[in-house]
């Protein structure tokens, strides 16, 4: 009774250990599971992940470039020119009567002087005594004339009586009128004679400035002497600017202007007055007037600079780092919105103190690349910096 109860325990151990049991079952379905997952995030979930990894890992490498939106503001267009600084209206002043010995000079280069001053005398010792002879004549002549009409008056106090006949009165009368005639001949030679003299002494046809003087005490004059004097009038002064045809075409009248003489540190003020109606044709180059005020350092004949203000435009300004060129031009490149590097070609204009002014290519609105655009290729991604900022 013992044996069969041993046996049968021993059956059911055995029935036991050889049948699976639940719990590893559980075990076995969820490492199966996993497996399962694994394989499908790494089929799926990693291979879409896979373009945002590699385009984060492509703009971690893309360059940094610093970008400016330029935007636009008022350029004044500056043309710089050289020229040869004269007296605005220069008057030479020479001999204007026959001439003779110099006595006296009574002005030096630089004297200021009025319109009619003298400017130097000349000998008049042989026409004074002629202007006497002839005040002489004029008296000579007025006593004639003062005979001739008492013995005219006489005779019509006679004629009445019938003591004269009336062909006596008329012999008389015409005696008296050509009496008369001779005094005013004499007076007329000797106002002519008055009005020579006077002109022997050079005088200043206008106020102004003495620019030269090439006369001295002693010297020989005639009309033929040429210039003695030079003088500015009012003492005026202007810069002949010489420029290009382009420039010219587009210089107003009315331009304000900054000449600088040569040598010098001080600049003056100026304004163009006249542009010259005609063209060199040889070297292409016209000249425009700048009228100046009178400053000792300026002088004629001396050479000087100008920087004149022909005009104003609004247009964007950039540095000259942005500005590139090739053989197809000048241009410059932007960064669009997907951070993608164009090329834009521009046109210059006016240089100034803040950059080169476009006149056409941008609106002033783009993201301008500034600097090391030489290195980047159109259609390059980049990482765009505003100047002056953080990005």
């Amino acid at each position: 009774m013992n044996y069969e109860s041993n046996f049968s325990a021993d059956r059911d151990t055995v029935f036991v250990e050889g049948r699976p049991s639940r719990r590893k079952w559980i075990i076995i379905a969820a490492v199966a599971l996993a497996v399962v997952l694994a394989g499908l995030w790494f089929a799926f979930g990693r291979g879409a992940d896979a373009p945002a990894a590699g385009a984060a890992n492509a703009n971690s490498d893309a360059p940094t470039v610093t970008v400016s939106v330029p935007g636009r503001q008022t350029v004044q267009r500056t043309v710089s020119a050289t020229g040869t600084i004269a007296a605005r209206r220069e008057m030479p002043v020479g001999v204007a009567g026959e001439g003779g010995l110099v006595t006296r000079v009574l002005v030096e280069p630089g004297s200021w002087i009025s319109a009619g001053q003298v400017l130097a005398t000349v000998d008049r010792s042989v026409q004074a005594q002629t202007a006497a002879q002839l005040a002489a004549s004029i008296n000579v002549a007025r006593a004639d004339a003062k005979l001739a009409q008492s013995e005219l008056d006489r005779a019509q106090t006679l004629v009445e009586r019938g003591f004269i006949s009336q062909a006596d009165i008329d012999r008389k009368t015409a005696t008296r009128d050509a009496a008369l005639a001779r005094v005013r001949v004499a007076e007329a030679q000797l106002a002519e004679t008055r009005a020579r003299n006077s002109r022997l002494d050079i005088r200043s046809p206008a106020a102004g400035l003495v620019l030269t003087r090439d006369v001295e005490p002693g010297q020989i004059v005639s009309a033929g002497s040429g210039v003695l004097f030079r003088v500015a009038m009012g003492g005026q002064m202007e810069l002949l600017a010489r420029l290009s045809e382009s420039d010219l075409a587009a210089m107003p009248v009315g331009a304000q202007a900054t000449v600088t003489p040569v040598g010098s540190g001080q600049s003056f003020k100026g304004e163009v007055w006249q542009v010259s109606p005609v063209i060199n044709p040889e070297t292409r180059q016209g000249v425009a007037r700048i009228a100046l005020s009178y400053d000792p350092e300026l002088r004629p004949g001396g050479f000087a600079s100008a920087d004149i203000v022909a005009g104003a435009r609004v247009a964007p300004v950039l540095p000259e780092s942005a500005i590139l060129s090739d053989e197809r031009g000048s241009y410059v490149y932007i960064v669009g919105r997907d951070n993608k590097v164009a090329r834009r070609p521009i046109t210059t204009g006016t240089v100034t103190s803040q950059g080169i002014a476009i006149t056409d290519g941008l609106s002033g609105n783009e993201q301008v690349v500034l600097r090391a655009g030489g290195f980047l290729n159109p259609g390059e991604t980049v990482k765009p910096k505003r100047a002056g900022g953080n990005g």
